[in-house]
C-alpha cells in the first residue's frame, strides 16, 4: 500500500515515515504542497496524509486540487490549528479525515489503516467517463455502440484510468497494481493496444496512450 506523506518539519517527517514503513506501507515523502501536488498528477497512491502548513501550497489546497482532478483517494489533513473553522475548511476542501498535532503515532497509524480500509469497503462498481462505462461486478465494458466482456487484467487496468482520469502512470506502477509484477513493459503494450481496439469497436471516446514513458488516459472527439 502507498502512501503520499507531505510534511515540511523534517524532524517530524522522518519519524511518521519510519512507523508507517514499520507497519508495512511503502511512504513516499514530500517537504512542501507543490511537490505534494505536482507528484500526485503522476502517481497512484493508496493514502495521503498532508500537513496543512506548509510552503509553496498548503495541504488543504492540495486537497482541493485532488478533487478538482476527480481523484478521491482518501486524504488525513494534519493540523496544529486549533480553530474548528479552520479544521471544517479542510474537510469541505475535499479531506477526509484531521488529526491535531501533536499526536501519537498509533493514533495516526490506526487512522490511516481505517481510512484506506473504508475506502476499499466503499470503492465503486460502476464507473464511467465520456461515453464509457465499466461494471466491475461483470468487467462488461459499454458505450454507444454496445457492450463486451472485458478479461479481468483489461477491467483491472482500465479502471485505474476511470477511477483517475487526469492520473498517469508508468510501466512499474501498472506491473504491481494490476499484474502484481509478473508483465513485461511489451506485455502492458499488448494489454493497452487490446482496450484500445475494444473501445474502437463500441465507439468508446476513449484511449491510452504512451507519453513520455507514462501510460495516460485521453478523450477523442465523438464522431458520427
Amino acid at each position: 500500500m502507498k502512501i503520499l506523506y507531505a510534511e515540511d518539519e523534517l524532524g517530524l517527517s522522518m519519524a511518521v515515515a519510519e512507523v508507517l514503513k514499520m507497519e508495512g506501507f511503502e511512504v513516499t515523502s514530500v517537504m512542501d504542497g507543490l511537490s505534494a501536488d505536482e507528484i500526485l498528477q503522476k502517481e497512484h497512491f493508496d493514502m495521503v496524509v498532508l500537513d496543512i502548513m506548509m510552503p509553496g501550497m498548503e495541504g488543504t489546497q492540495v486537497a482541493e486540487n485532488m478533487r478538482k482532478r476527480s481523484d478521491y483517494t482518501p486524504v488525513l489533513l494534519l493540523t496544529a490549528k486549533a480553530e474548528t473553522e479552520d479544521r471544517i475548511d479542510g474537510l469541505n476542501k475535499g479531506a477526509d479525515d484531521y488529526l491535531a498535532k501533536p499526536f501519537a503515532m498509533g493514533e495516526l497509524v490506526a487512522r490511516v489503516k481505517a481510512m484506506i480500509r473504508r475506502n476499499r469497503d466503499y470503492q465503486q462498481t460502476v464507473l464511467n467517463l465520456a461515453n464509457v462505462t465499466l461494471d466491475l461486478e461483470s468487467n462488461e465494458l459499454s458505450a454507444r455502440s454496445g457492450s463486451l466482456i472485458l478479461s479481468v487484467k483489461e477491467a483491472k487496468l482500465l479502471a485505474l484510468f476511470l477511477e483517475k482520469e487526469s492520473v498517469s502512470y508508468s510501466v512499474e506502477d501498472i506491473a504491481g497494481q494490476v499484474f502484481q509484477g509478473e508483465v513485461s513493459p511489451e506485455e502492458i503494450t499488448l494489454y493497452m493496444a487490446y482496450l484500445n481496439n475494444k473501445l474502437i469497436q463500441i465507439h468508446g471516446n476513449l484511449q491510452l496512450v504512451m507519453k513520455d514513458d507514462r501510460i495516460c488516459m485521453e478523450q477523442k472527439e465523438e464522431s458520427d
